[in-house]
């Protein structure tokens, strides 16, 4: 792990003993006691740090070296900040000045003393004495001391909040409830003098203090917000903007701590400090609410003056982008104040809906539309208010045409994650806009397959199964033929020498756009299939390595087994008949990526054994269509995983123990077409481009036969024959259907076998065909014979004999003799 440079550096890290420490302490003292701090003292830092993380004690400092690394927390050299920090965080305070060592730090807060404090309070208690120590300086007046740490302040009591809530107490909150109130509403509406400090603000210089502007270049009539612009800003107008970034979190968040709150009556009068706001006058009681109530008020009423400052045309592209930002947060607050205070939805809803018919038309607004979306989500029953619209264009439009944009992938598919029990009761278009929705995964599978390993059994109903199924297997076909999508927009009509001109000419060509389109389809119901699906996948035979669509592949096989355990669950066992035709039908139909084809071969083969395991009658419906599967000799060689599952399952479940409709004339005609595909390929050689037939193809044809004709005795003649014939072509030299000569052993052994066994047909029926009891037994659960008792007996003596092992010492002797 590490190198031998840096072993020896830790070795002596950890071997410095206490007088050498004390000395290096006092040295290092003195230099920070210098004017200027150079290299020697950096390097001494980081040796101090070395040798204090080296070691698993903690060490505490010399109290005076202890306040002059707490003073270097505010040094303006970046790198002694984190040398400090650093070195500090590895420490513990000197014993009984713990509260005076927290408030050093406090008073020059920046990043990394905010990281020094959280480090330093490892308890319940010690958060709350933290918090109680940084709302007590956020109570100070610029006049009382040094207020420039309230913008550093309120970031950390968020952080503390997010881990441990509990840790404000009521008085807290209420404090806290209060002064989010005097900033958000209450900011000097002229601005500061200097220059800007740039980040969310940009705007004209000017040398006279002047109102505070909108984001269009007019004079703000109303009070301050995070979108007015201005040459510098004061500092409760910065404070009004932390407590935007933060007020979100306050309010999905306080309500955890338990308690009431007192009305508030010493707050600031409604129009002290700015012009009266068109929104507030409705509400010119609001001052008399308790905190936490006024609090949300004021929050609605900030959120609809942002709402109306986005209709504003922004002068600077930057500032259309916070515009947006500040959009999505905004119907986001309003959205936890209508969840806090249902009375609210009335008042918002209207706002929220003409937000939502001036952007519906717009697709760079996307992002912005999906918290609108979740209010319509969450609100739009009981404002009574037809969602269509916005389903429409969230299932449809943005999967459809903005599926290449990452970020709205992420977003989409997280608010479809969070809010998937909603979706599934009150919006029925959600499951039938599953071939848009799966763009996404075609697109970009390995950022968004972990979405829908949670989306895709919600995605599985009786309804869809069939249709999602067959669009599982074409994701890869999608894949390309979104890229072909994409590419046919930028490319020429013609261009010569392109890789995949081929294929794109069949994208452009009117006679397979219809294929095409199934693919791009937005909606379920169309078909489940395409009929000409093999002349699609010829046509796409040019992407089948594509990076792009050989990621999508690689994800199917975990998409399949999601939808097979969801289907077992939902569906019926006719439509498990129609999946399993589907398994035979599409393991011939699938789009040429080697490695995919045979990973859904070993997909549909245990899948397969496992449905006709739930309901073992399915063999007897589906025995047709199995037959003819099975009866194809060409099966062998292509699909050997599928191929030798199918004929497992004829074998073993074709019987009228599991199904009274089980006929003596089935299951000869099962035997003849298994016989005439075992007689086919160990009596000649393999068809040219192929490999001989594996092993276990024949292993279990073998055992499908000696099955059937346990339970048809006229049969066994014909089988016994057959395998006789076997052994003595096996002997009489190497046959060309197996070139391995192990093989050939077992394969012969297991032919002798089963012939000695059918020369019993008795013994055979119960060796082949054992009755569930056998195959299960649990007898060690059965009261009715013994084998309880003396299992019990034999558990007691084992732990008798175990303890008296470990209660007598053993001698050496003892073992010799042992």
């Amino acid at each position: 792990m590490y190198s031998h440079g840096s072993e020896s550096l830790i070795k002596q890290a950890r071997g410095i003993q206490e007088p050498e420490l004390q000395k290096f302490y006092s040295r290092l003292i003195k230099l920070l006691q210098g004017k200027e701090l150079g290299h020697e003292t950096i390097d001494s830092l980081q040796r101090l740090h070395l040798i204090l993380s080296a070691t698993k004690y903690t060490r505490t400092l010399p109290a005076d070296l202890q306040n002059r690394l707490v003073s270097l927390l505010s040094s303006p050299v970046e790198q002694l900040q984190v040398l400090s920090s650093a070195v500090l965080r590895e420490t513990l305070s000197p014993a009984g000045q713990e509260a005076n060592y927290n408030q050093d730090i406090s008073s020059q807060l920046n990043c990394h003393a905010a990281s020094l404090l959280l480090a330093q309070a490892g308890s319940q208690d010690n958060l709350s004495s933290l918090c109680a120590l940084l709302l007590r300086s956020l109570e100070n007046r610029p006049s009382d001391g040094p207020n420039h740490s309230a913008t550093r302040t309120l970031p950390i009591v968020n952080t503390i909040l997010t881990h441990s809530p509990q840790c404000l107490t009521e008085d807290q909150v209420t404090l806290m409830s209060k002064k989010l109130v005097d900033w958000l509403r209450y900011a000097s509406t002229t601005q500061g003098s200097g220059a800007s400090s740039g980040g969310f603000f940009t705007g004209s210089r000017s040398r006279q203090p002047l109102p505070i502007a909108e984001l269009d270049g007019t004079v703000s009539g109303d009070f301050f917000t995070v979108l007015c612009v201005g040459q510098g800003f004061t500092e409760d107008q910065w404070m009004n903007v932390y407590s935007f970034s933060v007020l979100r979190h306050w309010l999905l968040t306080f309500h955890s701590v338990s308690g009431g709150s007192i009305p508030d009556i010493d707050d600031r009068s409604e129009i002290d400090g700015s012009v009266v706001s068109m929104v507030s006058a409705t509400s010119s009681s609001s001052r008399l609410l308790p905190p936490k109530e006024r609090l949300r008020e004021k929050a609605f009423q900030y959120c609809q003056r942002l709402i109306e400052q986005c209709d504003r045309k922004a002068q600077k592209r930057t500032d259309t982008d916070l515009q947006k930002a500040c959009l999505v947060e905004a119907v986001c607050i309003l959205d936890c104040v209508c969840v806090e205070d249902a009375s609210m939805v009335y008042r918002a809803f209207p706002c929220i809906k003409a937000l939502f018919g001036r952007l519906s038309s717009d697709l760079s607004f996307a992002r912005v539309l999906l918290p609108v979306a979740q209010f319509y989500l969450n609100h739009g029953e009981m404002a009574a208010v037809d969602c269509v619209a916005m389903w429409r264009l969230v299932f449809g439009r943005f999967p459809n045409e903005l599926f290449n944009d990452p970020f709205l992938a992420h977003e989409l598919l997280r608010f479809l994650r969070l809010n998937l029990e909603s979706l599934q009761l009150h919006v029925p278009q959600y499951t039938r806009h599953f071939p848009n929705l799966l763009k996404f995964l075609a697109w970009d599978s390995p950022a968004v397959v972990d979405d829908f390993v949670d989306l895709l059994p919600s995605l599985v109903t009786s309804g869809t199964a069939l249709e999602l199924l067959h669009t599982l297997l074409d994701l890869p076909c999608l894949s390309a033929t979104l890229l072909l999508q994409l590419r046919s927009m930028c490319l020429p009509i013609s261009e010569s020498g392109g890789r995949s001109l081929a294929t794109m000419d069949a994208f452009r060509n009117p006679s397979f756009r219809g294929l095409f389109l199934f693919l791009l389809r937005g909606e379920a119901g169309s078909g489940d299939t395409i009929d000409r699906l093999s002349t699609l996948l010829e046509l796409l035979s040019e992407a089948a390595d594509w990076p792009r669509v050989v990621q999508c592949a690689q994800t199917v096989p975990i998409l399949l087994h999601i939808f097979f355990n969801t289907i077992i669950t939902v569906a019926d066992k006719a439509l498990l008949g129609q999946v399993i035709l589907v398994l035979l039908e599409r393991s011939s139909l699938l789009l040429n990526i080697p490695k995919y084809i045979v990973e859904i071969h070993r997909v549909f083969s245990r899948q397969l054994i496992r449905l006709c395991k739930v309901h073992p009658t399915l063999v007897m419906d589906q025995s047709h269509e199995l037959l003819d599967f099975a009866g194809a000799t060409s099966n062998v060689y292509s699909k050997e995983e599928i191929y030798t599952h199918v004929v497992w399952a004829l074998g073993e479940y074709l019987s009228v123990s599991y199904d009274s409709r089980c006929s003596v004339r089935l299951i000869t005609s099962c035997f003849e077409a298994l016989e005439a595909v075992l007689f086919e390929i160990t009596s000649s050689a393999p068809p040219p481009g192929t490999g001989c037939p594996a092993p276990r193809v024949i292993t279990t044809l073998m055992n499908a036969l000696a099955k059937l004709a346990s339970r048809s005795h006229d049969l066994i003649p014909r089988v016994s024959l057959f395998l006789s014939k076997m052994r003595n072509v096996s002997r009489s030299g190497s046959v060309s259907w197996c070139v391995d000569e192990e093989d050939l052993v077992s394969i012969v052994t297991l032919g002798e076998e089963l012939w000695s066994l059918l020369k019993m047909p008795g013994v055979a029926q119960s060796v082949l065909n054992p009755p569930p009891h056998v195959t299960t037994p649990q007898w060690h659960r059965d009261t009715n014979v013994a084998m309880p008792l003396q299992l019990r007996t034999l558990t007691r003596l084992t732990q008798a004999h175990a303890s008296h092992a470990l209660l007598t010492p053993a001698s050496p002797s003892a073992h010799t003799s042992t």
